[in-house]
Formats: C-alpha cells, structure tokens, sequence
C-alpha cells in the first residue's frame, strides 16, 4: 500500500518542478534541494539525509528508508549594476547603466524514492539544472548586446541504485531535460542608420529543444563515522531550433531593413550548445554525537561552451550566421565546507562556507547577458524533525560576488563597446524542503 501511495505522489512532484517558469540569474542552479542550502552544498554527494539524494549522488538512496519523498523551493534574489566608464552604444541613440539586471526567481525541486528489496532502490528527480536570467532597462548603453536573456531547462532524472555491501552503494540515472532560451537586444537599422525619434527595433531570438544524458554515483562508507560519496553528471547536447523575429515600435522605418531583412519579419534559427559535465566528490565525518563535518569538491567542465553561435534556418540568408557569443568559458572549481550541530532531537543547525569560481576568463569575454565573477557563499540553515517520518529544512544563503571589470568590444558588428565594471554583486538564496518516510 505505501508503495502505491509513492507512486501516486510521482505526478504531483512534476506539477510541482514545472509549475514555476523562473530560474535564478547564472548558468548552473546548484540548488537542487533547499536542505543542502545551509551547508552550502557541502557533502552534497555524501550525505543523502532525504530523497534529494537522486539529483547529487543516486547511490544515497540506499541509505534511506523504503519509501521517501522530498519536495522544496528556494528562492534566488541575485544583483547585479552595471557602471559605465567609457562604453559607446555604436549607431544606436540610447544612454543609461540598465539599472539592477538581477531580481527574484524561484526553483522549484521534488523526489520520490522506494525500495524494490532491502538492497535495490528506484526514484525519481524532477528541476531545474541550469538557468539564466537578465534583464536591463530597455534603452540602456549596452542594449544593442542585450536587454534581456533567459535560459530555462526542465529535467526528469529516474534513477537506480543498489547496494552491494555494507560499505559500497551504487547508483546510475538517466536524465531528460528540456531547453527553453530567449534572447532580445536592440539592433540598428540596415546601413547602420541610427534610432529616430525615440523609435527602436529589437531583435529576439527563441530557441527549444530536448536531449538525453546520464549520472552515476557511488556512496563508501569507510567506517561509522565517515562516508565518501563520488559522483558524476554527463554533458548534454542540444541542436536547438527557434525563430528571430525583427520588430519595431515606430513606423519610421518603412522600407529600411534590420541585418538584411525587413522590419516585422520573422527567419528560422538555429543553434548548439552543449552544456557541461560535473564531478562531485564529497566527505562526511562525524566528530561526536553532535558536531558532523562535510566537505565538497566539484569540477564542471565549462569549456564545453566555448562560443555559441546563432545561425540564420530559412530565407534569404538561410545558412548565414546572424550572431555569434564569443563565451570562451574555462572549466571550473568549487570547494565546500559546512559542519551540523545537533541541538537536540528535533533540533539540527547548519552552517557552511563555498568558493566557487566563474568560468568567464576576463573583461574582453564577459557578456553583459552574464556578468558573472568568482564567488564566496555564506550559508547557515536548520532542520527540524518533526516527528520520525517527517523533517523540514530551512536555509538561507549570502553570496558575495567579486567586482566585475567588462570591456566588451561589439563595434564591428554594430553592437558597441561596454565598458565598465559590475559593483556590490551578490545573491541572496532562501530555501525550505519538506521530506516524508514512509
């Protein structure tokens, strides 16, 4: 009966990963679940203390009870104010910093996991892996770049694990996930004639697709007192497809025309991008009844991104390519520490610490669609048990986020200079997650 129950409860997880459209300004959502909020992450693949497990290491579920189901939302509030110190808009009249391209997204998640035999677990995972979002005041300097870009994926990760000893778990999943992209900017009219009368045409791309990729883990219990969890995320390639569409608020334009088409019409677009692979390996120690130290080291291999470049599917200029991202990401590094203390039984705090580094290399390769820089996570959560099958977690996140310095030269392609610096970036993470055993 519990096992028809859980199944029953698979449904309304996915209701609940897709009823939100947002995501949270940067590329990679590391909040998968709103317990590892406190901690930072760290121990992400090791601790397995609810069904959330599925996402950061499947082999976990093997430390779980025989059916678990987990649901939570955290909240991402990133900032991000542009200063200008010498940029030019190129042909376009337009003049401003953007104002704050950041603002509130919410990331839903939701899992459920039971056991076959005492040995060998199914689950599910539904969120939201990677995501992006900024958007400036229309009529900004650097408009002709961007005023607002928006990545969204969806992922559906059912997943398998077994346990072949006391001390070895083993886990493996397979993931569909889905892409939505919007991208829109300012542009000028054929010829490089400049904006009239307040008028503007903006160019706006959108693009979708879905793809197939994979994960594995495994869980070592070392001794009582210490686990060791590895794990690791494939990369997933989209040929995405979509439309750009050339529109103007004005009727000034007439016969001009936008990068060799008329204003108001509409080509096919394509694009391919890959996104990157992960590797997670993850330590919790318990140092007494009620301190636990955890500890996190990640890679994600963003050089899987090293330009995207966005190609012109119909029309005149089928074939052509109407712009491309020059992102020349480098792989990066993250490092996690976190500790929990056990107030009482009901009653576990949280605290943790992270650095987490950009994988955009320097001025001339930051795009204004994502001013991103090294960042530093302070983080302090708790757990409350309400009774023994049911827990809520709390947290919440401060991420400090370096000054970032952007010498974005567009001019050749008409899309002007940016030039400036990124000051007082941060991001603020708040998040709640319920788990019920059962």
């Amino acid at each position: 009966m519990a096992q028809t129950h859980s199944m029953k409860l698979i449904p309304a997880l996915l209701l609940v990963a897709f009823s939100g459209a947002a995501t949270a300004s940067g590329f990679q959502l590391t909040e998968q679940n709103a317990s590892g909020i406190g901690n930072a992450f760290a121990g992400s693949a090791a601790t397995a203390e609810n069904a959330s497990t599925i996402y950061f290491n499947p082999a976990g579920m093997t430390q779980l009870q025989a059916h678990e189901v987990s649901a939570g939302v955290s909240a991402v509030d990133p900032s991000f104010s542009f200063t200008n110190k010498g940029s030019s808009a190129g042909t376009l009249n337009t003049t401003g910093n953007g104002g704050d391209a950041g603002g509130w997204s919410f990331l839903p998640n939701g899992y459920a996991s039971w056991a076959l035999t005492k040995d060998l677990y199914l689950g599910i995972g539904v969120g939201a892996p990677f995501g992006l979002k900024t958007e400036y005041d229309d009529r900004w300097i650097g408009a002709a770049q961007s005023s607002k870009f928006q990545i969204k994926t969806y992922n559906i990760n059912p997943s398998v694990a077994y346990r072949v000893n006391d001390a070895v778990s083993l886990g493996l999943g397979l993931n569909w996930q889905k892409l939505d992209a919007s991208y829109t900017r300012l542009a000028t009219v054929g010829g490089g004639a400049p904006l009239l009368f307040g008028d503007r045409i903006t160019s706006k791309l959108t693009l979708d697709d879905t793809a197939w990729g994979w994960n594995v883990g495994g869980l070592f219990t070392l001794s009582p007192s210490t686990k060791v969890g590895l794990s690791y995320r494939s990369q997933i390639k989209y040929d995405a497809d979509g439309k750009i569409k050339l529109s103007s608020d004005g009727s000034v334009f007439g016969n001009l025309t936008l990068a060799g088409l008329p204003a108001g019409s509409q080509s096919d677009a394509k694009a391919s991008i890959t996104m990157p692979d992960t590797f997670i390996m993850s330590v919790t120690q318990k140092l007494s009844d009620s301190w636990e130290m955890l500890g996190d080291v990640s890679w994600t291999g963003w050089s899987s991104i090293p330009k995207v470049d966005i190609m012109r599917a119909s029309g005149a200029q089928n074939g052509a390519l109407a712009q491309r991202l020059d992102t020349d990401f480098r792989d990066t590094w993250r490092f996690a520490l976190g500790a929990n203390y056990k107030l009482n039984d009901a009653w576990k705090l949280k605290y943790g610490v992270a650095y987490d580094q950009t994988p955009v290399k320097g001025t001339d390769t930051r795009l204004v669609s994502l001013p991103d820089n090294d960042r530093v996570w302070f983080s302090f959560g708790t757990q409350w048990t309400l009774d023994k099958a049911s827990r809520v977690d709390l947290g919440v996140s401060y991420i400090y986020v370096r000054d970032s310095k952007i010498n974005n030269n567009q001019t050749a392609a008409a899309r002007g200079d940016v030039v400036g610096e990124y000051n007082n970036s941060s991001i603020w993470v708040v998040g709640a997650q319920y788990s019920l055993s059962f």
